[in-house]
């Protein structure tokens, strides 16, 4: 009985797994035929060597592509991730192989303006006429007030008016600086008393009234006499250890009513640049500690 007939020899692939592998002879003597088996030997190789060109070559065009993406993002910018001019990677701190250390440092707190004008031991910052109110001019929403006479004295009492003169003397003013502000025929006087501490300025605010009123200063700078016997407006207030007011009128000498919203502007806008330039000094000051 013979094996193997009924059908077509299968035809050897070393590729193919389950076919069969052919001799040398039709006789079957258990030699392998080694010839073959170095054949498909080199043609693995060769397939390997192929695979692994091809995977190369993508890979490069992969890592290729990814650092080019990378540069053009760096270049790109990002406004708000901050400027965009950076230096090289190589000289960035911190981009190397070592690990920088740092000692444990905290940035001390900011220093409170508020802190220096409010005692005389650390408001120690020249203080006058011209430091106080600066220039020849202030510009308050597009209207310009030009400055006009100043004055600085240490007889609180005798430049103040109705109550304020008692009030001023009882809390320990040490002076009083004046200015006077002019637009059109509106002018307003600014005062400002000095205290020893805060302490003393806000018990003298908090003591006045509607009749504590800092006097009109006129007649210096070409300043008309305004707020002389007739009816002006007037406010009053305190920052740190100073208490600052303002008289506001006319230089006609009429009446300043409550549908003269300009005087109204004047006063209150003068009110406030005066805080602000004392704030400003404290400000000055502070900073200046601080370096």
């Amino acid at each position: 009985m013979s094996y193997g007939q009924g059908g077509p020899q299968s035809q050897w692939d070393p590729w193919k797994p389950h076919t069969q592998q052919p001799w040398n002879s039709g006789e079957d003597d258990g030699t392998p035929d080694w010839a073959a088996l170095a054949e498909a030997s080199e043609t693995r190789n060769k397939r390997r060597k192929l695979l692994f060109i091809a995977g190369g070559a993508l890979a490069t065009v992969a890592i290729g592509t990814a650092v080019a993406v990378a540069v053009v993002s760096a270049n790109g910018g990002d406004p708000e991730a901050g400027p965009s001019n950076l230096p090289a990677t190589a000289s960035i701190p911190g981009t190397g192989t070592a690990t920088p250390s740092f000692e444990p440092t905290s940035a001390p707190p900011p220093l409170n303006p508020a802190d220096f004008i409010s005692s005389a031991k650390k408001d120690t910052a020249p203080l006058g006429p011209d430091t106080l109110f600066p220039g020849k001019q202030v510009t308050l929403g597009g209207t310009v007030y030009t400055k006009g006479a100043t004055d600085d004295t240490s007889g609180c009492a005798s430049v103040a008016g109705g109550t304020l003169p008692r009030i001023l003397t009882a809390n320990g003013c040490t002076r009083l600086l004046r200015a006077t502000y002019t637009h059109g025929d509106i002018a307003v006087t600014v005062g400002v008393a000095v205290f020893d501490d805060a302490a003393r300025a806000g018990r003298a605010k908090a003591q006045t009234d509607d009749r504590s009123i800092v006097r009109s200063l006129f007649g210096k700078g070409g300043v008309k006499p305004f707020c002389d016997g007739a009816f002006c407006r007037s406010t009053r207030n305190a920052y740190g250890r100073y208490a600052y007011f303002t008289i506001s009128g006319f230089t006609t000498g009429k009446d300043v009513t409550k549908n003269d919203t300009a005087v109204f502007g004047a006063g209150n806008g003068l009110a406030q640049f005066t805080v602000n330039q004392i704030h400003r000094r404290g400000q000055e000051q502070a900073e200046a500690a601080a370096r």
